[in-house]
Parts: C-alpha cells; structure tokens; sequence
C-alpha cells in the first residue's frame, strides 16, 4: 500500500513540470516562427500601417498595371460598362528591407497589416472584390522593400455615348484610377511601362463592337482639397454595323421597293393598290416601334437608324398619297365628261321650242341683257369684271373668283395616267439619291 501511495503523489508532483516543459518548448517554437519570416517582425514591432513610406517626406511612387479579362457588357441605355480587371500595383516600403534577393508571397490577409493605396475606379458604379475560394489578392514581397499588390475586381463603369450616329458610332470609354485621400504630395501614379502596361483588350471579342485601339494617359484631378494623380485607360469601340444592316436596313428598303409595285398597277384596280399601301405603311411602321423599343432610354436621340427609318416611311406614305392624287383627278376627268352631253341635248330641244314670233316681239334691249346675263352663267371665262353695270361687291367677288380659278388650273391634272408614269422614275431616282447622301454623311463626317 505504501509504495501505490508513493507513486501516486510522484506522479502528480511530475505532471505540473512536465506542462511547463510543454509550454516552455511551445513558446520556443512560436517565437520561431515569428522570426523565420523575414521582415514580418516590422510589422508587429515598430511598422505603422496607418502611415505612408516615406512619411513627411518624398512622395510614394506607385506604378501599375492592367490585364482586362473581360467586358462581359455595354449597355447603350444605361450608358456603362462591365469589365473584370487584373489591377497590379507596386511600390517600394523601406521598412521592408531584408537581406537577400529572394521575394515572398505573403498570405492576402496580411494586407490587413499592411500599408496600401487608397486606390479607386473613378466613375464606378459598383464594384466587387472576388472572393472565391478566398479573396483574390496577392501580396508578394521583395528583399529591396518592393511590394507587389494585386487584384481581381470586376467593375460597372460609366461610359458617356454619343449616340446620334448609332448603330454606325464609335464610342470611346474610359477607366480612370485614382488615389482617393492621398494628393501628389503624398504619391505619385505612373504606368509601369507605358502602353505596354494594359493586357488582354486587344483580345477581346465583344458581341456588338470591336475595339479600334487604345492608350494609356497620365493626368491630375484638382479638387476643392487639393490636386490628385489620376492614371487614364481609353479606348476606342466601333460598332459592327452588320447585324443592323440585315435586321433593319433591309427590310425597310424592300418594304419601300414593294410599295413602288402599286405604280404598275392601273388607277381602277383601288383594292390592289389601297392594299399595298395601307400594308406597308403598317408594316414600317412597326419596323419602326421594334428598332426604338430596344434602346427605351435613349430615344431622347435622333440617331442615324431613326433618320433611315423616317426616310422610308416618307417614301411608302408618300406611294399612297400618289395613289390618292391620281385616283382622285382620274375621277374629276370622268365626271366632268359625263355632263357635257346631257346639256347640250336639252338645250337644243329648248331652241327647238322658242317661237321665232316671240323673238322678233321682244326688244333689241331686253334681248342684248338676256344674253350678257346668260354669257356670265355659262362662261365664267369671259366675264368683264369692269363692267359699268356691276356693283363693288359683285366686281371683287368676280376678280377672287377668276383668280382662284387660275390657281387651281396650274395645279390641275390633265391626263392622270402620267402620275404613274413620272412616279415610276422620280421615286426611285430620289431614294437613291437620298441613300447615297445618308451613306456619305454617316460614314465618312
């Protein structure tokens, strides 16, 4: 029994050392890990994040550069775009200086401990960090105190368009960085290797455009709190015309073509030719409402697809309106042939009727005014406005009248059939000539 109690208290008077041997040996390997890091001992005893490099003193030059990985969209009426960008920034921290000519990649979590860039998109509508599996961030660190750090953001920027030559426009968009608190005092934005420094746009295929061409510029912002470097990606985008080619232009050409069949047919087929017309007219005009529904917001612009659009509907509206003018003179002419028989007919049963005695009784005077009288009735013509006999009101009545008649006889059709015939040339001539203008203008100024 003595020896059991014995061993009983020797081993609970060994167990507290031998924890603290534990411990001991724990904090030896803690603390080495802390040093097998070179330079993380700057920033857990003496480094502040929450001051630059070179604090009070030169400004922290920044260097940067751009791989575009996509732009996924381009909205025209809300005048933006959506790119995903690899941003890459570099710049020299002299309280991370080691020995050696080895680089680090350090966990992206340090960068919590780490100074960085208040670096921003300017004109960003809303932007995201990915964050799949982790967040995608690299902080590499070199033994001269250079820090590479890198991000992969996907950003809505805004775009300012000017849309009035749509869909034959090139836009030109922009992708400004800029320091958010930090003025040129504090640091300085350079590319790092001019136009060199922006990957990957020239291999972009975009659904609607093609990107023209690119370059990066260097500018400062002056603000009310002072003046701030400014990096600037422009680029160029021209449309591809194409698709609106085979999806607009033509039919509303062919539309504009098959309402010039009505000219070959005659004035009497009225349901032939009203069909066409009224068909047409319809048909451009939904051509029409299909072509701004797709840009909803932006029909405040007159664009170039709108200007085309109008010009074929003017011609289809102005086919129809011929039909109406030709028909309608056709049938003045037909009308006013009907008549002339029929008068003539009964005026000579009239002569036959008169009595020859009943002339000769009659005086000479009453004969003379029966016969002006009747002169004015039958032929307007001929009427002597300054006759002494007539009254003021009835001499202006009579000068209005013979002057509108002489108005309307300029206007008035003589043979209807040539209204069709000069429509079948004059037509075509002018929307060639209209095409030809519209495609110069918009292509080529």
């Amino acid at each position: 029994m003595f020896c059991r109690y014995f061993c009983f208290f020797s081993l609970c008077l060994l167990l507290p050392t031998q924890r603290r041997c534990s411990q001991g040996h724990i904090s030896d390997f803690r603390g080495s890990d802390t040093t097998s890091l070179p330079g993380f001992e700057n920033l857990t005893m003496g480094y502040n994040k929450y001051l630059r490099p070179y604090f009070g003193g030169e400004p922290v030059q920044i260097a940067m550069s751009l791989d575009i990985a996509s732009i996924s969209s381009i909205s025209e009426s809300d005048m933006d775009y959506t790119a995903t960008i690899y941003l890459r920034q570099r710049w020299t921290d002299p309280r991370l200086v080691f020995h050696g000519n080895k680089s680090f990649t350090l966990d992206a979590r340090l960068v919590e401990l780490l100074w960085v860039p208040d670096t921003y998109i300017v004109e960003s509508k809303k932007s995201f960090l990915h964050d799949v599996t982790v967040g995608n961030r690299l902080i590499r660190l070199f033994s001269n105190g250079t820090i590479l750090y890198a991000l992969r953001i996907t950003t809505t920027v805004a775009c300012i368009m000017d849309l009035s030559k749509y869909p034959m426009d090139t836009q030109t968009c922009r992708l400004q960085l800029e320091s958010w608190g930090y003025d040129e005092n504090d640091v300085v934005f350079t590319w790092l290797r001019g136009n060199d420094s922006v990957h990957g746009i020239e291999k972009l295929r975009l659904s609607q455009y093609t990107v023209e061409r690119y370059y990066t510029l260097v500018s400062k912002t002056q603000q009310e709190t002072g003046s701030y470097p400014r990096l600037i990606l422009q680029f160029e985008l021209r449309r591809n015309v194409l698709y609106f080619i085979l999806e607009t232009y033509v039919p509303s050409t062919l539309l504009v073509m098959l309402s010039w069949v009505s000219f070959w047919i005659t004035l009497d087929s009225v349901p032939a030719r009203t069909c066409i017309g009224v068909t047409t007219v319809l048909s451009m005009t939904t051509l029409m409402i299909g072509s701004r529904s797709s840009l909803s917001k932006t029909n405040c612009f007159i664009k170039a697809i709108d200007v085309y659009l109008g010009i074929c509907f003017s011609f289809i509206f102005g086919a129809l309106v011929e039909y109406a003018v030709a028909h309608y003179s056709s049938s003045q002419k037909c009308a006013a042939k009907a008549p002339q028989e029929g008068p003539a007919n009964e005026l000579t049963k009239e002569m036959e009727e008169v009595n020859i005695s009943d002339i000769l009784n009659s005086s000479i005077t009453s004969y003379k005014r029966k016969i002006s009288f009747t002169s004015i009735e039958l032929s307007s013509d001929n009427v002597n406005c300054s006759d002494l006999t007539m009254k003021t009101h009835e001499k202006i009545k009579c000068v209005l009248r013979n002057k509108m008649r002489k108005i309307i006889g300029y206007f008035t059709i003589q043979n209807p059939s040539n209204v069709d015939h000069y429509s079948k040339l004059l037509f075509p001539l002018f929307f060639m000539l209209v095409n030809v203008f519209y495609w110069a203008y918009y292509l080529y100024f």
